[in-house]
């Protein structure tokens, strides 16, 4: 028979075993009711600039803090997709919420010396860009993960998704991938090709570092890195691969517009600054004038 001596003690290493779970367990139940609601995520109304175009739909100003076009999942190039995946979280639709598979690597990658590697995965972003700080703290992360766990049970991985796309931080202003493609190409998202997707994918690990305008060197090795996760993952195949590699960048290192007429662009600001406030530059309101683009282009080069 077991003595009462070793009973004691098989209970007391089960108790130490065990304490761990439960203060674990007790930490989730007094902080999950105080998360904040969803609310901004289910009515997301951020903040959008005005513009204001030609009669021909050629843009002539843009006023607002953050510069911003917001698109649904569905009008988001598929191939866009798979380039933010295949940098971020590849493993997205298969999760839920955290990666453990993903933890353990970057756990192994980091104690063996390899390269640093993150586990957030996609959600664990949204979580920390709108509801959280960026102080490194336990505190922080616990939140960070119940958060990720609220947001999955509440919203589609689409919905997700897409609230990463245009809420994203990616330089020069731009928010969400839809902006940067017309800040950094001068281009619609629909237009741009696989090697301007991966260099638009690469940018929210450290979109100061990996700017194609101020850091072109340091961008493209990003980028690399994006098409080689992009082509080992099967998103394209040897000749999209070799092809991406080898295409020539052309970014835009100016915020000037294509048409000149900023008198013009100010008097639309100024007229809908009397009516709206403040609100005009949040609100995304298009203003369409008579203004031609090519008639504008003429004048301006004539005088």
């Amino acid at each position: 028979m077991i003595s009462r001596r070793s009973t004691i003690v098989l209970l007391t290493i089960t108790a130490l075993l065990l304490l761990p779970f439960i203060l674990v367990s007790i930490a989730v139940v007094v902080t999950y009711p105080t998360l904040p609601t969803l609310e901004v995520l289910t009515d997301y109304h951020p903040k959008v600039p005005l513009r204001v175009y030609s009669q021909d739909g050629a843009l002539l100003g843009e006023f607002g803090e953050e510069r911003r076009a917001l698109v649904t999942i569905a009008e988001v190039p598929d191939l866009m997709k798979k380039a933010i995946l295949a940098a971020e979280d590849d493993a997205f639709y298969q999760h839920g919420g955290v990666d453990y598979m993903g933890v353990l690597r970057a756990a192994i990658a980091n104690l063996t010396g390899g390269s640093k590697q993150g586990a957030s995965t996609i959600t664990m972003q949204v979580a920390r860009n709108f509801f959280l700080t960026k102080e490194k703290t336990m505190s922080r992360k616990f939140n960070e993960v119940l958060l990720t766990f609220k947001i999955e049970h509440a919203l589609s991985k689409d919905d997700i998704l897409q609230l990463y796309i245009n809420q994203i931080y990616l330089g020069q202003r731009a928010y969400g991938f839809a902006s940067a493609a017309q800040i950094y190409f001068g281009k619609p998202l629909n237009q741009l090709s696989t090697a301007e997707f991966a260099m638009l994918a690469g940018l929210p690990k450290a979109p100061s570092s990996f700017n194609p305008v101020v850091n072109p060197n340091r961008a493209k090795l990003r980028q690399m890195y994006v098409l080689r996760r992009m082509h080992q993952l099967a998103y394209i195949n040897d000749a999209e691969f070799q092809q991406a590699q080898t295409q020539p960048l052309h970014t835009k290192h100016s915020s000037t517009f294509a048409v000149k007429a900023d008198y013009l662009a100010e008097m639309v600001r100024a007229d809908l600054f009397e009516k709206f406030g403040d609100a005009t530059y949040t609100q995304g309101l298009k203003v369409y004038t008579t203004i031609r683009a090519a008639d504008q282009v003429a004048a301006y080069q004539a005088v």
